[in-house]
């Protein structure tokens, strides 16, 4: 395997990109990092300590606090706070409407990404994120960008809250945290979420998961080793 293949894969909120991620992973077997789940557990940190955004004395002395781990079993990324299993909670609403405002703060970002990059030095990873291909691995050989129809995005956010027992949130409530993630993802000073010029689009809205796999398995064969 060449040294230090990474597969960047960006794209809008609830597009599909770590099932992606850890699918492309497992076939490769290569390791998956979840960037979104980095900042996720940062923002849950800043909530449970109400944290002021408006200070960087603040923020930068929390980030003194804050260790996050990866834990990988079966391909599926845990994430712990301080050593607190926190995957699932990371995910419920609370977060989600305030994860945009803490991922778009300086010094969070410079932090999150010089964890990334030390994770991608000496590994073969699909990283998924916002930033991931321009930002984290400009020269990454091989990058995505994710999107879908908005309504679709939505209804399988809707699915997911509900498949983790979230009943108390509408499909209308999903649907404007997603358009307000949008809009603050892509007009945020530090790091906006853009497509870099050579990541190939995927549009999945009328993708199956398997479908998905083989047109970046395809991509992506180029740059891997001949069998």
């Amino acid at each position: 395997m060449k040294k230090n293949l990474v597969i960047a894969i960006d794209g809008y909120s609830s597009c599909g990109k770590s099932t992606l991620a850890k699918a492309l992973a497992k076939k490769l077997g290569f390791i998956y990092i979840d960037s979104g789940a980095m900042y996720r557990a940062v923002t849950l940190f800043f909530i449970r300590n109400h944290v002021d955004m408006s200070s960087d004395a603040a923020v930068e002395d929390a980030l003194q606090h804050i260790e996050l781990n990866f834990h990988s079993r079966d391909y599926e990324s845990h994430i712990t706070l301080n050593g607190e299993e926190v995957s699932d909670e990371i995910r419920l609403m609370p977060v989600s409407e305030n994860v945009s405002e803490v991922s778009a703060h300086k010094l969070v970002r410079h932090e999150m990404v010089k964890q990334q990059q030390r994770m991608g030095r000496s590994k073969n990873i699909v990283m998924d994120g916002r930033d991931i291909g321009t930002t984290v691995f400009p020269h990454a050989p091989v990058k995505f960008f994710m999107t879908a129809d908005p309504k679709i995005r939505a209804e399988r956010r809707f699915k997911e809250l509900e498949s983790k027992g979230n009943n108390t949130t509408t499909l209308e409530e999903v649907f404007e945290n997603l358009a307000h993630r949008d809009y603050a993802d892509t007009t945020r000073k530090e790091s906006p979420l853009i497509r870099a010029e050579d990541a190939i689009i995927l549009d999945n809205t009328d993708l199956t998961q398997a479908e998905q796999l083989d047109f970046a398995l395809e991509h992506a064969a180029p740059f891997l080793p001949h069998s």
